[in-house]
């Protein structure tokens, strides 16, 4: 049957995506002009982040490049905000951009280590508590000093070389061979059981990382990319950073690990999967294997990234320079030490991070619309309304809340470009604005683990290919996440009232951190 041009760029559209979804996505783009036009610009603004927001619910379906990207292509266009802002909000940002593209494909040039490392941690740790912990621990630590999103996309690459380790096997054939990992036709009774299990034991690990990269991500300026605008806007350095954010941060890091041992010892919301003793046996044999193939050649490399992992450390902690321009430096060490010298070799690395930074420039072309309507200007002149710690407790909650249902970078960057106005108003102290600023951080990173599209991190593990190998949903990562994301909320609204103001004076008095003069401030929010 011939197909005509209609047809043709209908089927084009969106690819494979559901055709309801497609419809879905046309039906916005004809309602916008008219709520913008004909009922309300507030309305038409406030519209367009609902459905922005479902296009990162929906993210399976298809990636929300291309359907957010048309959205604001058309705000632009009706006039919703400019290119001019949109460029604004990304050069403003453009340590976080520097920071996805070259930290990310910097840890690319790493993942041996990682991958060793992870390995010998899988294979040695027995007791499925204690390895559910251990992976938290790690994935918080490295997030601390690597950014969640390349933390997350390390474990990715680990758990992928796992599952296809095993599939490989269970489908009859050698560790070297090529093999498809997607189809399970080639594998039967019983290898089709243990694989079922292997799947919810690494759903669990997956989890147990993105959760560690959310404990870590908070507590530090580069662990996620809102933090880095919040520690810009503040003027605060990588330490001062962390001490401000640890009379929060530290229980509730403690509350986070005590509820990964408890969900994992009652065997609640999908957790308590062990590892199947034929897959045990199977990474255990490729793990000798790997051992005996090791060359000097492949030593040196483990040798050389270790040292490299120290410099990153280092440089971050002192904050020698840009976060971004100190991934680039550990390209260009990794590459020269481990002697990838061609170009397509080098693109690789840059694979998994450029699509999610377009979406981020999205993300901050949706800021500057949110901006330009004023869409969040009531709720923060509300919040601003109220005084001492309850004003903390309502920047905490409204972040929260908002974080949970959108994107934890573009309400972080909304709510510190608002409070920066307040503060160059004169509507706040800089005493408050620090303290404030400390709430939006936390209250962007904690509840905003209820959901992936919440969660950079998050977006990250539901859109990448594990996901559907592991059989890891929207709403399975939903359900997994719930009882971390009741304990960090209440933990962290708990610390934020009754702590943060007290330790925070405490820390002044021990010259652990200082107090900032108005002008401190890194420039006012536009004045688009």
């Amino acid at each position: 049957m011939q197909v005509s041009m209609t047809q043709a760029i209908y089927k084009n559209f969106l690819g494979h995506a559901p055709d309801w979804y497609k419809q879905v996505i046309v039906g916005f783009l004809i309602l916008n002009p008219i709520l913008f036009y004909f009922v309300s610009t507030y309305v038409a603004g406030w519209v367009l982040v609902l459905e922005f927001i479902f296009t990162l619910a929906m993210a399976l379906k298809c990636y929300p490049l291309q359907p957010g990207g048309l959205l604001l292509i058309e705000a632009l266009f009706i006039g919703m905000t400019s290119p001019s802002h949109m460029y604004h909000e990304i050069t403003v940002n453009i340590s976080v951009v520097l920071l996805l593209v070259f930290m990310v494909a910097g840890i690319y040039f790493m993942k041996d280590l990682l991958m060793y490392l992870f390995t010998k941690l899988l294979i040695k740790i027995e007791n499925k508590r204690a390895l559910s912990l251990a992976f938290i621990i790690a994935s918080a630590f490295l997030s601390a000093f690597l950014d969640a999103l390349t933390v997350i996309a390390v474990i990715i690459a680990v758990g992928l070389g796992f599952y296809s380790i095993y599939h490989k096997v269970a489908s009859g054939k050698d560790f070297n061979i090529d093999h498809d990992h997607s189809s399970d036709d080639e594998i039967a009774q019983p290898s089709r059981d243990d694989l079922e299990n292997f799947r919810a034991f690494l759903r669990n690990l997956m989890m147990h990382a993105a959760i560690g990269t959310a404990l870590g991500g908070v507590m530090t300026m580069v662990g996620e990319p809102q933090n880095l605008i919040i520690a810009d806007k503040a003027s605060w350095g990588f330490g001062e950073f962390f001490i401000r954010m640890s009379p929060i941060t530290l229980p509730v890091f403690i509350s986070g690990l005590l509820t990964a041992y408890f969900v994992e010892k009652m065997g609640w919301f999908g957790y308590g999967a062990k590892l199947p003793p034929v897959v045990r046996g199977i990474l255990s044999d490729y793990n000798t294997q790997m051992d005996k193939q090791r060359t000097k050649l492949d030593t040196a490399r483990l040798f050389t990234q270790a040292l490299i992992g120290i410099w990153l450390i280092i440089g971050l902690a002192l904050h020698l320079a840009e976060v971004g321009l100190i991934g680039l430096s550990v390209i260009v060490l990794a590459t020269t030490m481990c002697g990838v010298i061609e170009e397509h070799s080098i693109g690789k690395a840059f694979e998994e991070a450029l699509p999610f930074t377009a979406l981020l420039c999205i993300f901050f072309g949706v800021v500057a619309v949110i901006i330009d309507q004023g869409l969040f200007t009531p709720v923060i002149n509300y919040v601003l309304t109220f005084e001492g710690k309850t004003q903390l407790v309502m920047f905490y909650l409204a972040n929260g809340v908002l974080s949970m249902v959108s994107d934890n970078v573009f309400v972080g960057s909304v709510y510190i470009t608002e409070v920066t106005t307040a503060l160059h108003n004169g509507q706040i102290t800089r005493d408050q604005f620090d303290m404030l600023a400390v709430a939006i951080n936390t209250g962007t990173n904690l509840p905003s683990v209820a959901t992936p599209n919440g969660q950079a991190a998050f977006l990250f593990l539901l859109t990448s290919a594990i996901a559907p190998l592991l059989r890891l949903s929207y709403g399975t990562m939903v359900y997994m996440a719930f009882p971390f994301t009741i304990v960090l909320t209440l933990v962290g609204l708990a610390a934020t009232y009754f702590g943060l103001q007290e330790l925070t004076d405490v820390l002044y008095n021990l010259n652990w951190i200082n107090h900032h003069v108005p002008g401190e401030a890194a420039g006012a929010a536009s004045a688009h």
